[in-house]
């Protein structure tokens, strides 16, 4: 029987990017604007770099 190497408290910020993109009051709008792209589109590229940064750090933190 292998023990369970995923008790580090790291894994909890797997959750940011989770929870984030379901806060919908942080883009109801289409103001500001980025070269052009109202608030949503921006913003959702903004929630991939988020995810991306939370795991790579997790990953980090945890190997």
């Amino acid at each position: 029987m292998t023990t369970r190497t995923d008790k580090s408290r790291w894994n909890w910020l797997l959750f940011v990017p989770i929870v984030v993109p379901l806060l919908t009051f942080l883009f109801n709008s289409d103001e500001p604007r980025l070269l052009g792209f109202p608030l949503f589109y921006w913003l959702q590229l903004a929630f991939i770099a988020l995810g991306v940064a939370c795991t790579t750090i997790v990953y980090r933190m945890t190997k």
